[in-house]
This record gives C-alpha cells, sequence and structure tokens, in this order.
C-alpha cells in the first residue's frame, strides 16, 4: 500500500474506487466498507483508494473536547493496509479546509486529484462547509461528474451495530472483551519500555514501564489486565496494571506496568506493542504490601491459566 500525506501528493493516474472518512479504529464496520472497496475496484480494475484526515475533525474544530483516538495514526494506516487497499490519503484537516464547499471538495479533491471512478460511502455521510451536503448531493455530482456512488445502507450499517463511539465506551468501562469483538482483534498499544521505580522488583514482580508518546491515544480504563506481547519472535503472556500504583505510589501520573510470566530480562529502551485479553480487576488501593502481593498472586494466576488455556 502506498501511503499519501496529502491530497496534492496523490500522482496515481488510473482511476479510483474511493471510501472517505477518519476511521477510528477501523473497526468491523470499517472492515466491511473497506472490503467493499477492494472488491468493486477488483471488479473495474481499478485502484482502490481510502482518503482519511489527521488530525480527526473533531480535535480541530472541537479542541475543548480533548478526545482520544482509538489508533494512532501510524495503526490506522498499518490496519488498513491489512484489509487490501492499494492506497491511502492521510490529508492534514484544518479549519480552511473544512470551509471547502461541497462543490470544490467533489470537483477539485474528488475527481480531478483522487480520480474517482466510484465513491463507497454510508448512507448518512455528509461532507461540505458545515457538513452541509448529504449522499444525495454526492449521487448528484456524480451524475454530473461521471462517477457512482455505491451507498452503504442503514440496514447494512445497523448488522454491524458498531461505531468509533461504541469502541471508545466500551475501552473507557475496561470491557476490553467487548472492544476486541468490535474490533475483530485484540485491541493494543505501542510504545518504548522505560525506566521506572523499580518497585515491582523489590515485591518479585519486575514490571515493564510503557511509555506511549502520543497523548492522543486512547488507553483503557484504570486496572489490572491479562496481555502479551512478542518478545524473540515469541508470544509472551503478562499482567499489566493501568493506574497510578497508588499502595506504593503518591504520584498522579498514569503508568502502564507490565509483569510478563517467566520473563526476567531487562527489556528497557526496546519498543513494544501490547495486546489486551481480558480484564482481571480494579486497581485498588491495598492497607498493606503484603495485601498487594497476595493480590498479585492471584492475578498471576489467571493469568498463567488464561495463557495455557490458549497453549
Amino acid at each position: 500500500m502506498k501511503t499519501f500525506a496529502h491530497i496534492d501528493e496523490y500522482d496515481i493516474t488510473s482511476g479510483s474506487v474511493v471510501t472517505i472518512g477518519t476511521f477510528d479504529g477501523v473497526h468491523q464496520g470499517h472492515q466491511k466498507i473497506l472490503k467493499r472497496v477492494v472488491k468493486t475496484a477488483q471488479q473495474h480494475q481499478l485502484t482502490s483508494l481510502l482518503l482519511t484526515f489527521f488530525p480527526h475533525p473533531r480535535m480541530v474544530l472541537q479542541p475543548d473536547h480533548e478526545l482520544k483516538l482509538i489508533n494512532t495514526i501510524d495503526e490506522r494506516v498499518s490496519l488498513v493496509a491489512n484489509q487490501g487497499i492499494d492506497n491511502i490519503v492521510i490529508h492534514p484537516f484544518s479549519k480552511e479546509f473544512s470551509r471547502t464547499s461541497a462543490s470544490d471538495y467533489v470537483q477539485h479533491i474528488l475527481v480531478e486529484r483522487l480520480k474517482a471512478k466510484v465513491v463507497v460511502i454510508g448512507y448518512d455521510h455528509r461532507f461540505g462547509i458545515n457538513r452541509s451536503a448529504s449522499i444525495l448531493e454526492l449521487k448528484a455530482f456524480g451524475q454530473e461528474f461521471g462517477f457512482e456512488v455505491v451507498e452503504i445502507s442503514k440496514k447494512e450499517v445497523e448488522e454491524v451495530a458498531v461505531s468509533s463511539t461504541k469502541v471508545r465506551n466500551s475501552l473507557s468501562h475496561g470491557d476490553i472483551q467487548v472492544t476486541n469483538t468490535y474490533l475483530n482483534r485484540d485491541f493494543s498499544i505501542q510504545g518504548k519500555v522505560v525506566s521506572g521505580k523499580k518497585i515491582g522488583r523489590t515485591i518479585g514482580y519486575p514490571t515493564a514501564n510503557l511509555h506511549v508518546p502520543e497523548t492522543y491515544k486512547m488507553l483503557p480504563a484504570t486496572g489490572v489486565y491479562i496481555t502479551s506481547s512478542i518478545i524473540g519472535g515469541h508470544r509472551v503472556y503478562g499482567m499489566t496494571n493501568i493506574g497510578n500504583n497508588p499502595t506504593v505510589a503518591s504520584s498522579s501520573k498514569q503508568t502502564i506496568e507490565t509483569y510478563y510470566l517467566n520473563r526476567e530480562d531487562d527489556l528497557y529502551g526496546q519498543q513494544m506493542e501490547l495486546f489486551f485479553h481480558k480484564r482481571l480487576r480494579d486497581e485498588k488501593k491495598f492497607d498493606s504490601m503484603d495485601e498487594l502481593i497476595a493480590a498479585m498472586k492471584l492475578d498471576e494466576q489467571e493469568t498463567k491459566a488464561y495463557a495455557q488455556h490458549l497453549g
């Protein structure tokens, strides 16, 4: 898949089957649309294309809301590539771009720049300044400029019964298994293992402290989870605490700390992807270190049982 950082950089001369949207999460609904785009492109011997935006429009138009995203932009690109799309254009979204009229958007972007021959889009898609134009206007533009509009119907959308908002809600409640069902894969985060306070070492549970540089990346709710990472070519399970470690620390800074089963090697400085599988419990302030250790032993037992069940 080829990636273009601006509409003006798109240099593919063949006609395209285009879909448009932020596609945050690349969840089951998005996957269905992308597969439809790929199939349609193959049938018409055209190139498949996703036009997406970054930052997310709501980050630009409603900055006070501090929207968190399910994926970083790099994750989104990788997930879209996995669906077989030929090209992705990540256009910088700005207030100026949001003022583009519907007619300019269609003529100068979809038709002239992206060579759209088919546009695959949801029934409720809106575009142009103040989101003033609907799919009815898009179909009219299609007749004028010679492209077909393939509408994803309300029925098709409701059959999938998932949206980026639903995924964010399930993550915010720590419902990781529901999240993974929506995504059709395990939710994950990526970052570098950094030096922590090393308190875990003193109680027999050395942890890898993961730093995620993208502050807009959404994390699951605070709590303890069964997770895994690929280390040395093998999947290694562990238990991850997301929170403030209230039993041993007074800091309000949130950390992501993972104790990997049967691994004591130093992972400091390594890039790591952490996959979330199951929520074990809430984060809790225990009355003593002994109570904390006892709880972690129970977490470890459940994590080992989970890992053994999956082989």
